[in-house]
């Protein structure tokens, strides 16, 4: 079998982020330093993007046999747990989904994808501290990942009910977002409660 070896950088892996369910490639690690270059096998490439295709489609029983046939092969990236964790989490398996986002996370503690996945299955299991830590754990070294951003100022405001951390949020989305008319709105009714 024919190896390929990709070099990522995480520009590029945060732009593949949003394409499918914030999907990114199997083809980088972080080590607690550094990128790493990791040799994958194109077998398993082929099987990881047709597993993406089957989660665009919705298919998700088919996602979830090729993403363990990944995983089973190729365990030291992120991207398939992810995608593992997002599609039980589609079909409604909060503890597979858990564990699966978990393992992204030991990973790379600060993945921004697994982190806020993460924290949108707490939040969802009102386990909101938790949630908290999920997306302040992205939001150290990705500050600007906007996903996190909103689903923190949204966590704060709405379930936390701490308006000032929800305010902080939404101000600092509207300044990479300056035109985005619903977080406008949000801030005048927050910045009302606040005072």
């Amino acid at each position: 079998m024919s190896m390929l070896k990709i070099v990522l950088v995480v520009v590029v892996v945060m732009i593949q982020v949003s394409c499918v369910m914030e999907s990114t490639k199997p083809s980088m690690t972080k080590g607690p330093s550094k990128l790493e270059l990791l040799e994958i096998d194109s077998d398993v490439e082929d099987d990881f993007n047709a597993a993406l295709s089957h989660l665009k489609q919705e298919e998700y029983d088919d996602a979830i046999l090729l993403l363990e046939k990944v995983i089973a092969v190729e365990y030291r990236v992120p991207a398939p747990f992810i995608n593992l964790g997002m599609a039980y989490s589609k079909k409604g398996d909060e503890v597979s989904a858990e564990k699966h986002l978990l393992n992204a996370v030991k990973l790379d503690l600060t993945n921004p994808v697994a982190n806020n996945q993460l924290g949108l299955l707490y939040r969802k299991k009102g386990q909101f501290d938790d949630a908290k830590k999920a997306y302040t754990n992205a939001l150290t070294e990705y500050p600007d990942y906007l996903p996190v951003v909103k689903n923190l100022g949204i966590l704060c405001e709405l379930y936390m009910r701490d308006f000032p951390c929800a305010l902080k949020q939404y101000e600092h989305y509207l300044s990479l977002q300056p035109d985005n008319k619903t977080i406008k709105i949000w801030i005048s009714d927050l910045s009302r409660r606040v005072k």
